[in-house]
């Protein structure tokens, strides 16, 4: 819960920041200074580009999270089975032996998002945040019945 809880915050600061942004260009474009009306119309690109990414991030956080619910609810949401080290990492090859497992559980059932969830957070675990991004894009993909492309 304090995961959200941050992650709003920190957006509502971003928006915030951006009515900020929004604000100053429009101060520029009043001004009539030819330079000044230049970055003021820049300055509404910043927000926009900004709010962009921020929704596109915020529904890809959603879209996760009602798929983990949903793996939950089945009893098929991965648990923590990774050997840990006495400070509390994670064992390389401990993680190595799970991701093994769960690439091959896919190679073997690639049109299963369950798989590619399972895929997603084990990539997490190797702290491979691109690839794990990838196999959940392609997670909820399937879920929602879209075709993915190799």
């Amino acid at each position: 819960m304090g995961g959200k809880i941050t992650y709003y915050f920190l957006a509502t600061v971003l928006v915030l920041v951006f009515a900020v942004v929004a604000m100053e260009g429009v101060l520029l474009l009043l001004t009539g200074e030819p330079a000044a009306m230049g970055m003021g119309a820049v300055a509404f690109l910043l927000p926009g580009v900004g709010g962009w990414f921020l929704w596109k991030n915020t529904r890809f956080a959603r879209s996760a999270q009602r798929l983990a619910q949903e793996l939950e609810a089945e009893g098929g949401l991965p648990v923590d089975e990774l050997k840990r080290t006495a400070g509390g990492r994670i064992d390389r090859d401990s993680a190595d032996e799970v991701f093994a497992r769960r690439r091959a559980e896919t190679e073997d059932s690639p049109e299963d998002w369950r798989c590619w969830f399972r895929l997603a957070v084990a990539y997490h675990d190797a702290r491979d945040t691109p690839r794990a991004r990838k196999a959940m894009q392609r997670a909820i993909a399937l879920h929602a019945g879209r075709t993915v492309s190799a």
